[in-house]
C-alpha cells in the first residue's frame, strides 16, 4: 500500500517512450492562437492582466539592465504554474514532483545570474561573500559559508517546489483514500473525510500557484543582487 502511494510520481511510459514530454507540452495548448484583434473576449483580457500584474511586481525592484529578463522569468511563471494547476487535475502527471525538472530549470537561471553579475560587477557580486566591518579571523570561516550557501541556493529552489508539491500529492491522495475505504464502514466519518479533502485540494491549489510565484521571485531576487 505505502509504494502505491508513490506510484503516481513515475513518469508514464507508453510503448517505451516517457509521456513527460507530452505534458510539458501541454500548457501551451492553453495559450490563445494569434489573432488580428488585441482582445477578443474576456479570457484574453485576464490574461493579459494577469501577465501585466506579474510583470509589474516581479521587474519593479531592477533597473533597466534586469528588465531583458522580463519575457524569462514571465514565461517560467507561466510555466510552472500551468504544470503545477494541471498536476492536481485526476488522472494526471505532475512534471514538477520530479526533483531531476525542478534543478534543470533552477541551475541555469541561477548560474546566468551568478555569471550576469561577475561579468557586469565582479567586485559588488564578490563583495556578497564578505560582509563588511567582519573581524579579521573570521574572514575564512565566512567566506565559506557565505560561498557554500551561495552554491545551494539552486539546490533549494529545486528541492523547495518539489517537496512542496510531492508533500500535498500524497496528503490528497492518503485522504482519499480514507475516504472511500470509510464510506461503507462510517458514511458520517467518511463525509466529514471528504469535507477536509475539499478543503485541503482549495489549499493545494493556492499552494501551487504560491510555490510557482515563490521560485520565480527567489530568480528574480538573485538577479537584482547581480545587476
Amino acid at each position: 500500500m505505502n509504494l502505491s502511494f508513490f506510484d503516481q510520481f513515475m513518469s508514464p511510459y507508453l510503448l517505451g517512450i516517457p509521456l513527460i514530454l507530452i505534458s510539458l507540452l501541454f500548457p501551451a495548448l492553453l495559450l490563445p492562437s494569434p489573432h488580428n484583434r488585441w482582445i477578443t473576449n474576456r479570457i484574453p483580457t485576464l490574461q493579459s492582466w494577469f501577465i501585466y500584474t506579474i510583470t509589474k511586481q516581479l521587474m519593479t525592484p531592477l533597473n533597466k539592465k534586469g528588465h531583458k529578463w522580463a519575457l524569462i522569468l514571465l514565461s517560467l511563471m507561466i510555466f510552472l504554474l500551468s504544470i503545477n494547476l494541471l498536476g492536481l487535475l485526476p488522472y494526471t502527471f505532475t512534471p514538477t514532483t520530479q526533483l531531476s525538472m525542478n534543478l534543470a530549470l533552477a541551475f541555469p537561471l541561477w548560474l546566468a545570474t551568478l555569471l550576469t553579475g561577475l561579468r557586469n560587477q565582479p567586485s559588488a557580486s564578490l563583495g556578497h561573500l564578505l560582509p563588511e566591518g567582519t573581524p579579521t579571523p573570521l574572514i575564512p570561516a565566512l567566506i565559506m559559508i557565505e560561498t557554500t550557501s551561495l552554491l545551494i541556493r539552486p539546490l533549494a529552489l529545486g528541492v523547495r517546489l518539489t517537496a512542496n508539491l510531492t508533500a500535498g500529492h500524497l496528503l490528497i491522495q492518503l485522504i482519499s483514500t480514507a475516504t472511500a475505504v470509510l464510506f461503507s464502514i462510517m458514511p458520517a466519518i467518511s463525509i466529514l473525510t471528504a469535507c477536509v479533502l475539499l478543503l485541503l485540494t482549495i489549499l493545494e491549489v493556492a499552494v501551487a500557484m504560491i510555490q510557482a510565484y515563490v521560485f520565480v521571485l527567489l530568480l528574480s531576487l538573485y538577479l537584482q543582487e547581480n545587476i
